[in-house]
């Protein structure tokens, strides 16, 4: 039955088929490896980890429960153990412990429990419902989203998906691009994934608009937005690869308001325009810039606000908007906090391993969506190529017009030679007008379905990598909300997360106690004595939420283990 196994009877009744689930029971125990993970539990059901779990997920006759398996996942992130294949190296009787059972599952049981759990329309539905949660408990948060696209390179073998680029590695890699929405603070809200290279702006109109339109909260009604000219539902903040006036144009139609960078600025504007404002950071710090702000027609059909901030060096940095009802400062703000998306996904790929192959399913993609004809891009390389070659012609032609020889004797070679070269023009000019007509006939977009067989490939399958990333999210708010409290204690608020994976995997005491309906754990000390202010300071906040342990009638009680306890004595 596996190390660890300690409830011989259940585990019988569930492999006969006569146990639903195993309750969860917890005993007296001393020091359990990790045991400090436990207190991320108020956070992580607080942030929706068993929000409408029954609701869309069920596991047949067994030992393990669903809630079960997604405390266990959401445990694994928190801990930093980032695949199911590394609990092989970890002590399985311990890890039970934290669930309230003998021991966890074995891989290939957990595997097995992921496949069953990990339905599409289940995972869909249910990061919707999680979604619109975490946007209404923040209304304000969800009026300005961030959107970015992620590249996840894929290096196997199976199929050959498209390149596209990788600016962290500046190079061209096979992989899938997942586009993120987060909010002013980096918390995640959703991301969706595509195989296709179609870029920000098309995701954006066919996947993120409509959702986004459906989901974000208190949007003006249509009412006051006929009243208010200048009003937006809400605010989209992207970097210049979303730059296009015809988007811009198109969003505001919807009364979306558009935020980036100016693409093409002009030239720099007297530093006499810029004024000095003190702006407050979304992590609540205050700082001085100095912005100036002018209109400008973009493409000849929409005004857009331009907002320039003057740095130390000189330097102007242009951000556009039609967002024509804030402050500058607040626009300033908005875009210039677009390193808190960066910095989570360089936090996901760290500590969550966010880019790691979760299987090695395959599926098709959606045929019917338009890619760019193989033949067409070949034509657009070759004109580009002889166009090219044509410059460098014109070049030497112009050199040899410059450098006409005085000696007579050099005259009948010169000629020659600069017949050559404009012979060489003709040709390529010639060559250009005949690759220029056969691409105006051939088609720049064909639908997939269409493409060669050699250019056709396979997506990864996205269902369980959605459900983990929904788990890898609701794990990451979780610590951003310890976090956040850790540092209201902290000189240095940036040794706040550092500190919060220290409590989540330092040893506890776990004592129930039924009369009293109580799960207490106890941590043990930290490193310093600052950590162990800071470690009481969040275990007041956690026992004023008087959480319960899912599956029991025991309220979870946070203590720091006092230095008169005797160690390693039983309670």
């Amino acid at each position: 039955m596996g190390m660890g196994c300690t409830r011989v009877v259940e585990r019988v009744c569930a492999a006969t088929g006569q146990l639903q689930e195993a309750p969860t029971r917890f005993e007296n125990e001393l020091d359990v490896t990790q045991g400090g993970v436990l207190w991320a539990m108020p956070a992580l059901l607080s942030n929706g980890l068993l929000n409408n779990v029954t609701k869309y997920f069920s596991l047949p006759k067994g030992f393990y429960s669903c809630v079960h398996i997604f405390i266990l996942l959401a445990y694994m992130a928190l801990t930093r153990i980032k695949t199911p294949e590394q609990l092989r190296y970890q002590p399985a009787g311990e890890g039970g412990k934290l669930l309230g059972l003998d021991r966890i599952p074995e891989v290939r049981t957990l595997r097995e429990k992921i496949k069953i759990l990990a339905q599409p329309d289940q995972i869909k539905e249910w990061g919707k419902e999680l979604c619109r949660e975490w946007m209404n408990a923040d209304p304000e948060a969800a009026g300005v989203l961030y959107v970015d696209g992620h590249v996840r390179v894929y290096n196997g073998s199976q199929t050959k998906l498209p390149r596209r680029y990788v600016a962290r590695q500046r190079l061209c890699l096979r992989g899938m691009t997942d586009y993120w929405v987060n909010d002013q603070q980096g918390l995640p809200f959703f991301a969706v994934s595509t195989p296709f290279t179609s870029g920000l702006l098309k995701m954006l109109k066919s996947e993120i608009i409509p959702r986004l339109l459906r989901e974000v909260p208190h949007q003006p009604s249509e009412n006051e937005l006929r009243e208010n000219p200048h009003l937006h539902r809400f605010t989209m903040v992207f970097d210049r690869e979303g730059y296009s006036p015809g988007f811009f144009a198109d969003m505001w139609n919807s009364r979306i308001a558009c935020q980036t960078y100016h693409k093409h600025p002009k030239e720099n504007w007297p530093t006499s325009q810029f004024e000095e404002v003190e702006v407050n950071m979304p992590v609540g710090n205050k700082m001085k810039i100095k912005l100036a702000e002018r209109g400008v027609l973009l493409g000849g059909i929409i005004w857009l606000r331009e907002i320039r901030k003057l740095g130390e060096s000189g330097h102007q940095t242009s951000v556009i908007s039609t967002d024509y009802t804030s402050d500058a400062d607040q626009i300033a703000v908005h875009m210039f906090t677009r390193w808190c998306q960066e910095n989570f996904f360089r936090y996901m790929m760290e500590h969550f391993h966010l880019d790691r192959l979760i299987d090695y399913e395959m599926v098709k993609p959606d045929e019917t969506v338009e890619v760019v004809n193989p033949a067409h891009r070949k034509l657009e390389n070759q004109i580009k190529s002889v166009a090219a070659k044509k410059v460098r012609k014109q070049v030497e032609f112009c050199n040899l017009t410059l450098q006409e020889p005085s000696n007579s004797k050099e005259v009948e070679r010169y000629e020659m030679q600069k017949a050559t070269v404009l012979d060489d023009m003709n040709q390529m000019e010639k060559e250009l007008d005949e690759l220029k007509q056969k691409r105006k006939q051939t088609e720049k977009h064909i639908a997939f379905v269409d493409l060669p067989e050699e250019n056709k490939f396979q997506q990864l399958s996205p269902t369980r990598k959605q459900f983990m990333d929904t788990i890898r999210m609701i794990a990451y708010r979780a610590e951003t909300a310890m976090t956040s409290v850790l540092r209201e204690t902290l000189s240095r608020s940036d040794d706040a997360r550092s500190l919060a994976r220290e409590i989540m995997t330092t040893e506890a005491d776990m004592i129930p106690d039924a009369d009293k309906g109580t799960l207490t754990i106890k941590l043990n000390h930290l490193t310093n004595r600052l950590s162990d202010e800071a470690a009481r300071h969040l275990a007041e906040h956690l026992n004023q939420t008087e959480t319960i342990y899912p599956g029991t009638n025991l309220r979870l009680v946070y203590k720091l283990v006092s230095d008169q306890d005797p160690p390693n004595q039983e309670v």
